[in-house]
C-alpha cells in the first residue's frame, strides 16, 4: 500500500490546449485526460490509442487504461457507465487522497460530480505548477527556437516589403499584386512552418490600425505609413512560444515617424536594462514609462480614443504566449529565471504606432536576450 497522501493535483484538459497538462505530461494529447500529481508520481489515465505512445514518450510514471478503469469504477461503484469522476474516486482509493487541488479553468461539471462523490475540491488561482514562471537552461533553450520562427517571420515580412513597388495611390504592390496585410501574414506564416513552427493572429497592421495594439490588420499596406510586424509562433515540436515585434516603413520616414521609433526604441532599451533578478515588474514599466513622458509623449484619450503608452511593457512567456510573470504598473518581483518580452509602444493615429519587442531570460545581475533581429525599420 502506498504512503497516504491527503491532497492531489488534477487536471482534466487535452495538453495540446492546456499549458499546466503538457507542462506535467511533457505528451501532446489531443483530448482531455485524467493527470493526477501525488508525491512524486505523475499519473495518468489516457484510451488504448494514446497509451503505447505516452508509455515510451512522455513524463507519466503511473499510466493507466482509461477502458480498464472505467470497467473496474462500473464493477466496484454499480453504476452502468462511469465517468471521469468515478475513475479519479477510483483512483482516490488506490492512492489515499481526499482532497484535489485543480486549475482555476477545471471543468465545472466535474467539480461538481468530484464533491458528490465526497472529494474536496480546492481551485488554484493561477498555474497549477508555480515552478513553470522559472525556466530551465533547456526550456531557454526551446524559447530560443521559438523566437528564431518569429524572426524568420519577420525577415520574410522585411523582405516582401522591401521588394515591393509603390503605386501612384501609394499601395505597395507585390509580384503585381496588391501587398495586403493578409498577404504579408500569409508570407510570414509559412516562414514560420519552415521553421517548425505555427504562427497564429499575426499581426501586420499598418497606418491608423497599427494604432489598435491586437488589430491584426487588413487591407492594402502603404507607402510612408508605420507598419507593425508582430510574430509570436509556437513550436510544434516542444510548445515553446517565440514572441517578438518590429515596425517598419516603406519609404522615407517623417520627423514625427522617426522621432517616434527612436523614442520606442530608447524606451526599450531602458527597460532592458532595468532587468535583473528581485526587480519589480513596475520599475522595469516604469523605466520606460518614464521615458516616454519626458519625452512629451503623452499617454491620454481623445475623442474616445486612448493614445500614447496604452500597454504594460511586457509578459511572460513559455508553453503559453501570455503568463506570469507581469511586466507592468502592478507586476511583482521578477525572480531570476522568469522569461519576459519587452515591449513597449506609442500609438498616435496622426503619426502612426510603434512596437518593438524581445524576449529575455533574467538573471541574478541581468539579462540573457532569447530573441534576435536587427532593429533596422526604414526600407527605402
Amino acid at each position: 500500500m502506498p504512503k497516504q497522501t491527503k491532497t492531489a493535483k488534477l487536471l482534466y484538459a487535452a495538453s495540446e490546449s492546456s499549458a499546466d497538462s503538457l507542462y506535467f505530461s511533457q505528451a501532446f494529447v489531443p483530448d482531455p485526460f485524467i493527470a493526477l500529481g501525488i508525491g512524486s508520481k505523475r499519473i495518468g489515465v489516457v484510451s488504448m490509442l494514446e497509451y503505447s505512445r505516452l508509455a515510451k514518450a512522455s513524463a507519466l510514471t503511473d499510466l493507466f487504461s482509461l477502458e480498464e478503469m472505467r470497467d473496474e469504477a462500473e464493477r466496484k461503484f454499480k453504476v452502468k457507465s462511469a465517468s471521469p469522476a468515478d475513475i479519479v474516486r477510483l483512483l482516490a482509493r488506490r492512492f489515499g487522497f481526499t482532497e484535489v487541488q485543480v486549475p482555476y479553468d477545471f471543468p465545472a461539471g466535474l467539480a461538481e460530480e468530484l464533491k458528490e462523490r465526497k472529494i474536496k475540491v480546492q481551485t488554484v488561482a493561477g498555474t497549477l505548477f508555480p515552478q513553470r514562471i522559472k525556466k530551465t537552461a533547456d526550456e531557454a533553450e526551446k524559447l530560443k527556437q521559438g523566437n528564431a520562427a518569429s524572426a524568420a517571420g519577420i525577415r520574410a515580412a522585411e523582405r516582401a516589403i522591401r521588394a515591393s513597388k509603390v503605386q501612384k495611390n501609394g499601395k505597395l504592390h507585390l509580384n503585381g499584386k496588391v501587398l495586403t496585410s493578409e498577404r504579408l501574414r500569409t508570407i510570414i506564416d509559412m516562414a514560420c512552418l519552415e521553421k517548425g513552427a505555427v504562427a497564429s493572429h499575426t499581426i501586420c497592421a499598418g497606418g491608423r490600425q497599427a494604432c489598435d495594439p491586437h488589430e491584426g490588420g487588413h487591407g492594402p499596406l502603404r507607402a510612408g505609413e508605420l507598419i507593425i510586424v508582430d510574430v509570436f509562433p509556437r513550436v510544434t515540436a516542444t510548445g515553446y512560444h517565440g514572441d517578438m515585434t518590429r515596425t517598419f516603413l516603406k519609404g522615407r520616414a517623417t520627423e514625427s515617424q522617426r522621432a517616434l521609433v527612436e523614442t520606442v526604441r530608447e524606451a526599450q532599451k531602458r527597460s532592458l536594462d532595468a532587468l535583473k533578478g528581485g526587480v519589480s515588474g513596475k520599475a522595469v514599466h516604469r523605466a520606460g514609462a518614464d521615458y516616454f513622458e519626458t519625452c512629451g509623449y503623452k499617454t491620454e484619450q481623445i475623442d474616445g480614443v486612448w493614445q500614447g503608452f496604452i500597454h504594460s511593457t511586457g509578459h511572460g512567456l513559455g508553453l503559453e504566449v501570455h503568463e506570469e510573470p507581469r511586466v507592468s504598473i502592478k507586476g511583482n518581483r521578477l525572480a531570476a529565471g522568469t522569461v519576459v518580452t519587452i515591449e513597449p509602444g506609442l500609438y498616435y493615429p496622426d503619426i502612426g504606432g510603434c512596437r518593438i519587442e524581445d524576449v529575455a531570460w533574467i538573471q541574478k545581475d541581468g539579462y540573457e536576450l532569447l530573441s534576435n533581429y536587427h532593429y533596422r525599420w526604414e526600407i527605402r
